[in-house]
């Protein structure tokens, strides 16, 4: 089968096709046609070995795909050993989603990881509450892009979007952001203050790490909470002193999308059947960042790195 190797880590230049043996299913494990691999962010750090879990070499990256069982079956599945950039993968029946008639491919990559991490961050690590003002950053990417529709949609007073470009922003308001800021902002304390009527905000949910990561805090409202879920800067944010958080009765929440596996009572199932059922009734919508030939996926993690993409990235294994 036709895959994408990594022998040493690196940036996308590590990135290889290769003919590899297909994968032989066992235990529980099956075999999966995949029509389409989704790439994330978290796949450039994984190549890298900077990503929360270690990796080990070689290894074929990806962590979603969708396509069909032996059985006709027509599924999305998380991978929780990687193996997506593919033409076939293994994949587990407890990670894996029926992906309704009417749901294209891009759709069904882009609730299983993004849009679960957007649910994620909004209902459990921020928990937030109607009328709530809430800040997006990274606003036109995979998870900002429906998390300020979510965001919306559950009530939020205020949707203040964070974006680089005249172009991202104007996405982020398409999609219901009231308002929407220069992600470049010198001050991003008194960015989001004035986006919000010159009030503190209630929530954050922040990807970007470093000096945003810090500004953003302490833009918080008493009560308010930071949600972090990523550190696409590279940068390390300032540490944090519990005394601050006190003093300011405001919450710093962390999230990475394989602890939901942990929960008691398979929280992402009903959070992927929400996340479709809007997508069916027309109030989510999934924004396309580009298809790749998995011959590209190197030219795929160079646009994810520059920070110029939009939406959710896929692959096509046919090609």
């Amino acid at each position: 089968m036709r895959a994408i190797r990594i022998t040493s880590f690196g940036g996308p230049e590590v990135l290889v096709p290769a003919e590899l043996p297909d994968p032989v299913a066992s235990g529980n494990a099956q075999l999966l046609d995949v029509s389409r691999a989704g790439v994330n962010y978290a796949d450039t750090h994984q190549a890298e070995n900077s990503y929360l879990a270690a990796s080990s070499l070689p290894m074929v990256p990806g962590a979603e795909v969708v396509g069909r069982l032996a059985d006709g079956r027509r599924i999305v599945s998380l991978l929780a050993g990687g193996g997506g950039y593919a033409e076939k993968a293994l994949v587990e029946p407890g990670l894996s989603f029926d992906v309704p008639e009417g749901i294209d491919d891009t759709t069904a990559l882009a609730m299983v990881v993004q849009g679960a991490s957007a649910w994620l961050l909004l209902r459990r690590s921020a928990v937030l509450n109607p009328g709530e003002s809430v800040v997006v950053h990274a606003a036109a990417g995979g998870v900002g892009s429906l998390a300020v529709q979510l965001a919306k949609a559950w009530g939020a007073g205020r949707v203040i979007a964070t974006a680089s470009s005249d172009e991202k922003r104007e996405l982020a308001r398409e999609l219901g952001a009231d308002v929407a800021i220069d992600s470049r902002s010198e001050d991003m304390t008194a960015a989001l203050r004035e986006a919000n009527g010159g009030q503190r905000v209630d929530v954050v949910l922040d990807m970007t790490g470093g000096r945003v990561t810090d500004q953003s805090l302490r833009a918080l409202a008493p009560f308010g909470r930071l949600a972090f879920y990523g550190m696409a800067s590279r940068e390390q944010p300032s540490p944090i002193e519990l005394r601050n958080l006190l003093g300011h009765s405001t919450t710093v929440a962390g999230m990475w999308l394989a602890h939901a596996f942990l929960l008691p009572g398979d929280v992402l199932r009903p959070a992927i059947a929400e996340l479709f059922e809007m997508v069916a009734k027309g109030t989510l919508r999934a924004v396309p960042g580009g298809e790749f030939a998995l011959s590209e996926a190197r030219k795929a993690h160079e646009a994810l790195r520059s920070r110029s993409t939009v939406g959710k990235l896929v692959l096509d294994p046919s090609r």
